[in-house]
């Protein structure tokens, strides 16, 4: 089974959007280099970013997005982003009305139940968890297997919290990956577990 990835960008201070749920500068960096990063010719990186981020990318199989990001982005129209296989949305409601049954989004009640379908979908490859409440669930759960987090150094002061309302603590090892690019640092952290040496 492939590893279940936390992963965002964020604010110097802990913010994957703010108040009014608005990502500001913090996807500047994906569009600011001279590499591109995928085929649609928008997202152009730094090669440091690049030799970090594309082969991360190309390993995500699903990724576990709560019912919130699926609103605000319409779903994607149907088609995953980035290339990804899979969607697994994580919400009480169904698809709504007029959804395309064909379209590889799944609806799952509860975020084991979507990480355990994002697992059976993704086969060896990576989950991937957007940070925020979702993400923060899934820590809190004991279903995250590492953190990834591109720091963008601005600080927002408030807004939409990179771990959600998590509460208690969860210990990290110290990071294995940190590498600074273009108006990001990119950083790494497996997550401590008991169940792990």
């Amino acid at each position: 089974m492939g590893a279940v990835v936390l992963y965002s960008s964020v604010s110097v201070d802990g913010f994957v959007a703010d108040d009014k749920d608005q990502p500001g500068p913090l996807f500047d960096w994906l569009t600011s280099g001279d590499v591109p990063l995928d085929d649609s010719g928008v997202l152009r990186v730094s090669q440091t970013s690049y030799d970090y981020t594309r082969p991360h990318w190309d390993r995500i199989g699903v990724t576990v997005v709560g019912r919130h990001v699926f609103d605000l982005t319409d779903g994607w129209g149907g088609e995953p982003p980035s290339g990804i296989e899979h969607v697994v949305v994580v919400t009480h409601r169904p698809a709504p009305e007029g959804w395309n049954p064909e379209a590889p989004f799944h609806f799952v009640d509860g975020v084991e139940a979507a990480v355990a379908k994002a697992q059976e979908l993704a086969g060896d490859r990576i989950v991937e968890v957007a940070a925020g409440d979702v993400g923060g669930q899934a820590l809190a759960a004991g279903l995250v297997d590492e953190v990834r987090m591109d720091v963008v150094p601005v600080v927002f002061g408030s807004g939409k919290r990179y771990f959600g309302s998590v509460d208690a603590q969860h210990l990290l090892e110290d990071p294995d990956v940190v590498i600074q690019g273009d108006r990001v640092l990119h950083l790494r952290y497996r997550v401590r577990r008991a169940d792990r040496p």
